[in-house]
């Protein structure tokens, strides 16, 4: 049995995102846990749930039935977020929340595949009933495809020492479990056992699976349209390369650096984007949130709000 989802920096989320009345966007439903938590506290919300997570949107509907129709769910990937908004009437958004990490139910579940943890075999997949698993995807790749996905999305010093190593043993059909990923890394790498190790493979060989980057793209592109002017979007990531993602795409730039050989650089400033970053410094769980839920320890929040013009 997989226990309860505890809802990452949830007070801190909503004093960003709850804003009285209005349709909110929940991009990542999961459990449920900001969504029943916003409903309760704004009587006037409405929340669009989305979750690619066929089992996380049962688990929410009936979670969160007693909110009837001010809670509308849909089957959605982060692209197909536009569809599941035309579907519920378009409305403009007041505030919407993107939370890019795993529920404890996904984790907790050995069907699933996400963690090394316990032995099942090595899907990763957020929706199981689409697309390929990680050890099918993994046959066919090339080395320097797997090489670049584990430095991209799993910050891995190591990368092109494992890729090798992953896609051999893919073809060999020695890649069935989640325990043999974990065996073949500890074997290519050496040294002891490492979990923080583990988790950064499994977590870029998810993003990969699942295509999350590109999925993240498309969502992010097409947000400042859906949104009210005043709306506020907050999004939880949990490593580097979702966190830069977020910040170049809702900053409308990259920000420069003061330089001391080039000086004329310093005045020049990113293009001006859509969006007021609310949140100069990220936000991340507190000392007693990491004690009680050490799931959310690499958690980074950022708000912006859409500007009128």
């Amino acid at each position: 049995m997989s226990a309860r989802h505890e809802p990452v920096l949830l007070a801190e989320t909503l004093s960003f995102l709850a804003n009285g009345g209005g349709l909110y966007l929940d991009a990542t439903l999961g459990d449920g846990g900001h969504a029943g938590s916003l409903l309760e506290r704004e009587p006037g919300a409405r929340v669009l749930g989305c979750d690619r997570d066929p089992a996380a949107l049962a688990f929410a509907r009936e979670r969160l039935s007693r909110f009837g129709d001010r809670l509308v769910i849909a089957h959605a990937s982060f692209r197909e977020l536009p569809d599941a908004h035309a579907r519920a009437g378009g409305e403009p958004f007041t505030g919407a929340l993107f939370d890019l990490g795993l529920s404890s139910r996904q984790i907790d579940d050995p069907a699933r595949g996400m963690s090394f943890m316990a032995t099942g075999p090595l899907d990763l997949r957020m929706d199981p009933t689409r697309g390929e698993t990680a050890v099918e995807r993994l046959r066919r790749a090339e080395a320097d495809e797997v090489a670049e996905v584990l430095r991209t999305h799993g910050d891995l010093r190591e990368a092109r020492r494992l890729a090798p190593a992953l896609v051999a043993e893919a073809r060999r059909g020695g890649l069935a479990t989640t325990r043999d990923l974990a065996a073949l890394i500890d074997r290519a790498l050496g040294g002891r056992p490492h979990p923080r190790r583990h988790a950064r493979v499994f977590q870029a060989l998810r993003i990969w699976v699942n295509d999350e980057s590109a999925d993240l793209d498309a969502a992010l592109t097409w947000l400042p349209g859906a949104m009210m002017p005043g709306g506020v979007v907050v999004t939880l990531a949990y490593h580097s390369g979702e966190d830069r993602k977020i910040k170049r795409a809702l900053r409308g730039g990259n920000r420069l650096r003061p330089s001391r050989r080039l000086p004329e650089l310093t005045e020049e400033r990113p293009p001006e984007g859509p969006w007021q970053e609310l949140t100069l410094k990220v936000v991340t769980p507190s000392n007693e949130e990491r004690a009680s839920n050490p799931r959310a320890r690499s958690a980074r929040l950022r708000a912006f709000r859409r500007k009128s013009t």
